[in-house]
């Protein structure tokens, strides 16, 4: 299954009656560096308490990327070529 597909899949699981109404708990969007922002809301799903190590890649301007947990959110942030990356990595940490 494409990464895509499977965090679509992941959303509606969450779906409840009451998790899917919380204001953006899946934003992806770009940045003006340029390059992408992913904000998972993970605060009543199985994820909101599963420890996740920080990921940092900084080879340069056109390179670079991080991964983390914070606030109740999965972010991560990437250059204009991570996006797929940065969901990869969310979906292998969510089935880990």
């Amino acid at each position: 299954m494409n990464t895509l597909k499977w965090l679509e899949k992941w959303y509606k699981s969450n779906c409840n009656g009451d998790w899917e109404h919380c204001y953006n708990n899946i934003i992806i969007k770009t940045m003006d560096n340029p390059g992408w922002l992913v904000d998972v809301n993970l605060i009543e799903t199985i994820l909101e308490d599963k420890p996740f190590k920080k990921i940092q890649i900084n080879n340069n301007d056109n390179d670079w990327m991080t991964c983390f947990v914070q606030d109740g959110k999965f972010k991560g942030r990437g250059d204009s070529e991570k996006l797929e990356k940065i969901l990869e990595i969310f979906k292998e940490w969510a089935e880990s």
